[in-house]
């Protein structure tokens, strides 16, 4: 039987579709998935160029693990992928996805705002935003 769960770091750019594929299931009326992309600016700042996040992956996977069997407790989901990159993120590249099948629409959507908002909250992620004239690190990565 193939796996429910799906958690990885990665420095590669996030294949959206593998994601989409992973948690595809015959029993699945909903599909839910958030991709949460680098863009061009930040609240008082316009010109960013690009972010770079810095992560222990085996502590940040046991984080996400975590948060992961917390949502499947909570809510009668089918499949979950959650992928985060580390190092340096382009503009307009995925640097969190998260992907979730449930039964129902309400399970899929609760549960996928669930794990990104506990991700963001409690997940140790650093970025690091970068644009013409220097670079600064972000809190809540």
């Amino acid at each position: 039987m193939k796996s429910a769960v799906l958690v990885r770091v990665t420095e590669a750019v996030i294949n959206e579709p593998e994601l989409r594929a992973f948690v595809a299931d015959d029993a699945a009326g909903a599909v839910v998935i958030f991709s949460g992309t680098a863009r061009n600016h930040s609240p008082g700042r316009t010109g960013v160029t690009h972010l770079d996040y810095e992560t222990y992956p085996e502590k940040v996977e046991g984080a996400i693990e975590e948060i992961v069997e917390e949502t499947r407790a909570k809510w009668d989901v089918l499949k979950v992928a959650v992928v985060h990159r580390s190092g340096r993120v382009d503009i307009g590249e995925p640097a969190v996805t998260v992907a979730v099948s449930a039964a129902h629409r309400a399970a899929a959507f609760d549960a996928a705002r669930y794990l990104i908002d506990e991700l963001k909250s409690r997940v140790p992620i650093w970025k690091q935003e970068h644009w013409a004239g220097g670079s600064e690190w972000i809190e809540g990565a």
